[in-house]
């Protein structure tokens, strides 16, 4: 089973061995906090779209983060706190990109938009800055603007704890990335840039909730609701 992002940009096709990750809605297509080193200059052309209030940037944010450094990154979410270590020696640019997009307070108040719950794949997709409370359409289709490359592929394989990112395809990675809580059949395409350390019951908990209105794929809205209240990253 293949997963793709939606419309060619943020979808994500649910495929064992092949699997790309982006958004997912229930129409069933693909579809406060602190961060270290980083500023709203770091990337050119800051604009915030009328219609969404999210923000966005023509290009990725300049490199503040130290690759020898230890980044972990705190989900602040309504159902509990999950905290990722992050690898900023094999994924500089990701480790980056959401050390920026944290001080900015990108993420907070979104929604996680897509479960899976399958055999293959069993993971929890967040990140578009524009899912809300209520699903809608767009869901999924969303980033902050700019794309950065793939890192850290050679070899990459997806156990549970596993934090990566979803693409539309080859260096594309923007800000969605998926919470894998069970092992996941995935071919190495997808930026692994994080480990979970702390807040897998949460996971557990979202997923016994179900998906709600599942699509084609059999992926959707967790029933659990699951917002990001703020993200926050530090550096030691």
């Amino acid at each position: 089973m293949r997963v793709s992002l939606r419309h060619g940009r943020w979808a994500v096709l649910a495929a064992v061995g092949v699997l790309a990750l982006a958004g997912c809605g229930s129409s069933g297509s693909s579809k406060g906090s602190t961060a270290s080193g980083s500023g709203g200059t770091s990337a050119a052309g800051s604009s915030s779209s009328a219609a969404s209030g999210a923000k966005s940037w023509s290009k990725e944010p300049a490199m503040t983060i130290d690759p020898g450094k230890k980044y972990t990154m705190v989900l602040h979410t309504s159902q509990g706190d999950i905290t990722i270590a992050m690898d900023a020696a094999k994924a500089p640019h990701a480790v980056n990109s959401f050390n920026f997009l944290a001080a900015q307070h990108f993420f907070d108040g979104s929604y996680c938009h897509r479960l899976s719950t399958s055999a293959g794949l069993q993971m929890l997709q967040c990140g578009d800055p524009t899912a809300g409370a209520t699903p809608k359409a767009t869901d999924g289709q969303n980033g902050p603007g700019y794309q950065f490359q793939d890192e850290n592929l050679t070899g990459a394989t997806y156990p549970a704890g596993t934090v990566a990112m979803a693409n539309a395809g080859p260096n594309t990675n923007g800000s969605q990335f998926f919470l894998v809580f069970g092992d996941s059949q995935l071919q190495p395409a997808y930026t692994p840039f994080g480990t979970i350390t702390d807040g897998m019951g949460v996971l557990a908990h979202v997923a016994s909730g179900g998906i709600s209105d599942p699509g084609q794929d059999g992926t959707g809205r967790p029933t659990i609701p699951v917002e990001l209240k703020s993200v926050s990253v530090t550096a030691s």
